[in-house]
């Protein structure tokens, strides 16, 4: 958990998710927004998993990812018991490089939403968290203008170094 105001929730099904997902806990460091890690499998641990969901505006989460592979339902679950927004990441497994995670999450009955991002698409989940909560918060507003700013002369950059 970092020490900054609490405002993104990472969960995932298991610690084997860790490594891909340290690519989200790296942007929130980089933005000091505060963020909490905790391993909450919607099969294992359900009634954890649905107290954490149910609770989690109460505790101050803006948002919250969900990584899962294989069914990936976590994501779904958890948006089943909040109101929050929910982005699921879709974690490339052994068998079927990650098309089930990501067929799992997407396809959502009407009335739950997830987004979701492209498998082991940690890092692009935290910057649509990030734009999710700049749009209610300047100063997160402010270091996303610059974030972008940056990535662009950063590719910009690349263009000295072309050569034919």
């Amino acid at each position: 958990m970092s020490n900054n105001k609490l405002l993104v929730g990472i969960i995932m099904g298991s610690d084997s998710d860790l490594p891909i997902m340290e690519e989200a806990v790296k942007v929130f460091k980089e933005f000091n927004i505060g963020y909490e890690v905790k391993i909450l499998s919607a099969h294992r641990t359900p009634h954890q998993h649905s107290e954490y969901s149910k609770t989690a505006i109460d505790r101050g989460l803006k948002v919250i990812i969900a990584a899962a592979g294989g069914a990936a339902h976590l994501p779904g679950v958890t948006a089943a018991h909040t109101t929050l927004p929910i982005i699921g990441v879709p974690i490339k497994g052994k068998s079927l490089e990650g098309m089930d995670s990501l067929l799992s999450i997407v396809q959502m009955p009407p009335g739950v939403p997830v987004a979701t991002v492209a498998v082991n698409g940690a890092k692009n989940s935290a910057l649509l968290a990030v734009q999710i909560l700049a749009l209610s918060d300047d100063a997160i507003h402010s270091k996303l203008v610059d974030y972008k700013k940056k990535m662009e002369k950063a590719s910009m950059a690349k263009n000295e170094k072309v050569e034919f």
